[in-house]
């Protein structure tokens, strides 16, 4: 995303913190953390998001994660079903105004589904989010706020990750009403904009002439290819490069979704060219360093759109050791999650990821996982068994549907990240 200053940054920081209770996390697991989360570091801000992923990254390699993690994540669940970004004392009712959050929620739903057993907070999320949808197709970071192109496009990851047709769920149901993808394709730049913008999403419209942001332009060209942070690859890669929009006189734009993730991937492709294959960082003082959580991000989106050539270029340089990768990574489990699942949707080995063992990485950050995938080196001290519903009933469809990110919500790499390239 193009930058947003640290003035964005600093406000989204304390809208979250607002929402989130009091810092401190409990005593009662491993290395002071609290028990069943991922991470030691404070969570107020990004609990759930890293949570989820996690989640994710250990049951796309068919790694069983913890039942205290996924305990930890479905007791984070608000009584409406939304999501905050974090909970310390979940007695406390949650703010439906402003403590709850679109990409926290969509993200959660995605990892339950995922793992499945909890198909009853999965319904509940899924229902705060067909609840809080705007007139436009979207949805912003919080209930009613302006549509953005990150939480948009966690919406439609919750939605494709539960078995539902994200193009079937309008702000007005069974009257017209617009789609998500209507919203999305709302805010990507089009023949008019600067040939080298051309094909880019903006994160909003909110205020003013839209701006392309390439986080959010992950993110976007993921969700209109209706996926979520994993997702069944299809196995029939020709490699071929992303098309670009066809312009004719400073005219036109992208005519379906599929045009327009084709466009935002041709874009990405385009900026990574010419910064060694990666995406640069927005933040003010640091535009010369690498973003690794938005080059994991866009590796993600291209892999999904089926180009193998384009996505292994930044795949590559994220393994390479002079990268700065793993130690942007070390003991961070939203990181580690995201590499994990760019790696799983290119097809790359995360146990072997640039000569580093990723999932053991993961496992290392929370709780000891129940098992480890068949046939793999043993990550856990059970064994691999059924899906059960704990929320009572069969958890069915939840579970057996891909799901895809980034993540960063897209959000970038973390919830607190997410609004720091839009200007």
């Amino acid at each position: 995303m193009n930058i947003r200053r640290s003035v964005a940054a600093l406000s989204l920081c304390a809208a979250l913190g607002a929402a989130a209770a009091p810092a401190a996390v409990a005593d009662d697991g491993p290395a002071g953390r609290a028990e069943g989360l991922y991470g030691a570091k404070d969570p107020k801000f990004d609990g759930v998001w890293r949570q989820s992923l996690a989640l994710l990254a250990q049951d796309a390699v068919g790694v069983t994660p913890a039942k205290s993690a996924i305990d930890w994540l479905a007791g984070q669940s608000c009584a409406d079903g939304g999501f905050a970004a974090y909970r310390a004392d979940t007695s406390k009712a949650c703010d439906p105004k402003k403590g709850e959050f679109t990409d926290a929620t969509a993200a959660a739903v995605q990892a339950l589904a995922a793992v499945g057993g909890r198909s009853g907070t999965v319904e509940k999320g899924i229902g705060w989010l067909k609840r809080h949808q705007n007139e436009d197709g979207g949805w912003g970071m919080n209930p009613g706020g302006p549509s953005d192109a990150n939480s948009t496009a966690a919406a439609v990851g919750a939605f494709a990750a539960t078995g539902q047709d994200p193009a079937k769920v309008t702000s007005a149901p069974g009257k017209g009403g617009k789609t998500p993808y209507d919203a999305l394709l709302g805010l990507q730049l089009d023949c008019s904009a600067k040939a080298e913008e051309r094909g880019a999403f903006a994160y909003t419209a909110a205020k003013g002439k839209p701006v392309a942001n390439e986080l959010a332009t992950a993110s976007a060209a993921l969700a209109a290819q209706g996926k979520g942070f994993v997702f069944e690859t299809v196995g029939k890669d020709s490699g071929a490069e992303p098309k670009p929009l066809r312009c004719a006189g400073g005219k036109g734009g992208a005519g379906s979704p599929k045009d327009a993730a084709e466009a935002a991937l041709a874009h990405l492709s385009r900026v990574m060219s010419d910064t060694d294959t990666h995406l640069k960082s927005a933040m003010p003082g640091a535009k010369d360093q690498p973003d690794f959580g938005g080059t994991a991000d866009a590796v993600v989106a291209l892999a999904a759109g089926e180009h193998s050539a384009a996505a292994g270029k930044p795949l590559q340089w994220l393994q390479g050791k002079d990268s700065g990768t793993a130690a942007w990574a070390k003991g961070d489990p939203g990181a580690l999650a995201k590499l994990i699942l760019a790696a799983h949707a290119a097809g790359a080995d995360p146990r072997d990821f640039g000569g580093a063992d990723l999932v053991r990485q993961l496992n290392a950050t929370g709780p000891k996982p129940e098992a480890a995938a068949p046939g793999a080196e043993s990550d856990g001290n059970g064994k691999s068994g059924e899906k059960k519903d704990d929320d009572g009933g069969v958890g069915g469809v939840w579970w057996t549907v891909g799901v895809c990110a980034v993540a960063g919500m897209g959000i970038g790499f973390l919830l607190s990240g997410r609004k720091r390239r839009q200007l």
